[in-house]
């Protein structure tokens, strides 16, 4: 985002009285630490800014600092479309096509607010008046530091700040594991650290805290594990009995397809989930190397992401969208075996 862009959006925040700002529907914790780390800094200037999810999000992320606060649209829509009526700015974070805020769209779509989309995800839509878009990104926590940057008020971030956008770093790079994370990405988490965040807890919150149940889920799902050796690729299916018999709560699944990924030889992970409620098959791509998931989503799945972690959805049964899979698997043969 050049300078010029970055003095009109200040002299537009000048104007606003009201904001709010908006993750994807199923928010993760990137898209919750971004807009809650956002939220704490409009705050701080003085604006009346609310964050509104599509959906609830996991129990690991209400820990976050102004969690309490968030509006859940599904359940409080009268509420959420009226603040929404009268924003002079809306934010939209961690995604770049309005369908992927769910049923928030239409009244997204009839707002006469200003749009600012922050995002680093491939293929942004033209929906927003400011864009700040960089798939190079490590995650958008990483890019509302360097637009909090760029407005030349990194001296306000606070310690609830600095705690949410960590978070959102360490979970969109697989504690820093992922190729994303760049020199740059350390230098802004040394620097959230100075500020306040407390890593050691962030990690306990995230990772460290598990339900018998989930756990318990998760043997269920390595016990469905395949492995395909000759292409290099391992999938994980869970159905909705399966997740019914363990209790199965918002988040849950979350990180499961990455045991996949930690096969020696395998480059190619995916995990199935049915989900009888929204009669689909919810799909998650992840990949090592140069074999770009984000690709196969968008070709197969009706998804999309990163070149190495994509979602993807099917609206066939689970069984047959494992068959489909792997007759499309095939296909893709010579970028498996490199």
């Amino acid at each position: 985002m050049i300078d010029t862009r970055i003095l009109e959006i200040t002299a537009e925040l000048a104007k606003a009285e009201n904001i709010v700002i908006v993750p994807h529907k199923g928010p993760d914790g990137d898209a919750m630490g971004s807009t809650l780390g956002l939220l704490h800094f409009l705050k701080d200037k003085g604006h009346n800014a609310t964050v509104i999810a599509p959906n609830d999000y996991p129990h690991f992320l209400k820990w976050l600092p102004g969690s309490d606060n968030v509006v859940i649209y599904e359940s409080q829509k009268e509420k959420a479309d009226e603040l929404i009526s009268e924003a002079q700015i809306v934010f939209t974070l961690d995604f770049n096509h309005l369908s992927r805020c769910g049923g928030m769209q239409d009244s997204l779509m009839a707002s006469k607010a200003v749009f600012v989309m922050i995002d680093h995800h491939q293929e942004p839509s033209d929906y927003a008046d400011y864009t700040y878009s960089d798939s190079t990104m490590s995650s958008t926590c990483e890019m509302v530091y360097k637009f909090i940057e760029k407005l030349r008020a990194s001296k306000k971030i606070t310690p609830e700040i600095a705690t949410c956008l960590y978070t959102g770093i360490m979970t969109d790079t697989g504690s820093f594991r992922f190729a994303s994370t760049s020199s740059d990405t350390h230098k802004t988490i040394a620097d959230l650290i100075e500020k306040g965040a407390n890593n050691a807890q962030i990690h306990n919150n995230i990772y460290d805290t598990n339900s018998e149940t989930k756990l318990q889920l998760l043997g269920t799902a390595l016990k469905n594990l395949k492995v395909n050796k000759e292409l290099r690729t391992a999938y994980i299916s869970l159905s909705q009995e399966e997740l019914d018999k363990h209790n199965f709560k918002k988040g849950d699944t979350e990180g499961f397809v990455n045991y996949g990924l930690s096969l020696d030889g395998i480059i190619f992970a995916v995990i199935f989930i049915e989900k009888e409620n929204e009669d689909l098959i919810k799909i998650s791509f992840r990949s090592k190397g140069d074999f770009d998931v984000n690709k196969f989503a968008r070709a197969h799945f009706e998804g999309g992401g990163h070149i190495n972690a994509a979602g993807g959805r099917s609206n066939i049964s689970l069984n047959d969208t494992i068959v489909r899979f792997n007759k499309i698997l095939p296909e893709y043969s010579e970028q498996l075996k490199k």
